[in-house]
């Protein structure tokens, strides 16, 4: 019985030293969460980064959108393979107002 409670002791010492100083201890799980906090931290910086990049992206191609809208309307640029088709209306005088030129004209 003696032998046996050595035994047990012995494994367990040696169990328990594995535990503390072995290649999955304790020590090395503690530098590895250490390693995953600061990784977790410049992943959040550099996900701010991405985010921000994606805002300007946005940003660029919608002002692009409004610069081109604007030259169409007020400089009337067309893209090269377009048709510019443009229809004016001719402002005719008033009936009564031509009417009363005429008889102005005749006196």
């Amino acid at each position: 019985m003696r032998v046996a409670t050595i035994v047990l002791l012995a494994l367990l010492a040696v169990v328990h030293a594995e535990l503390w100083f072995g290649k999955g201890g304790v020590p090395r799980v503690m530098s590895l969460r250490a390693q995953v906090q600061h990784q977790q931290k410049l992943n959040d910086q550099v996900q701010a980064v991405n985010e921000q990049l994606v805002a300007e992206v946005r940003d660029l191609q919608e002002g692009l959108e409004m610069v081109e809208e604007k030259a169409r309307t007020e400089l009337g640029m067309i893209k090269p393979d377009e048709i510019f088709v443009q229809l004016t209306t001719t402002k005719q005088p008033p009936a009564s107002a031509t009417a009363g030129e005429a008889s102005a004209a005749t006196p």
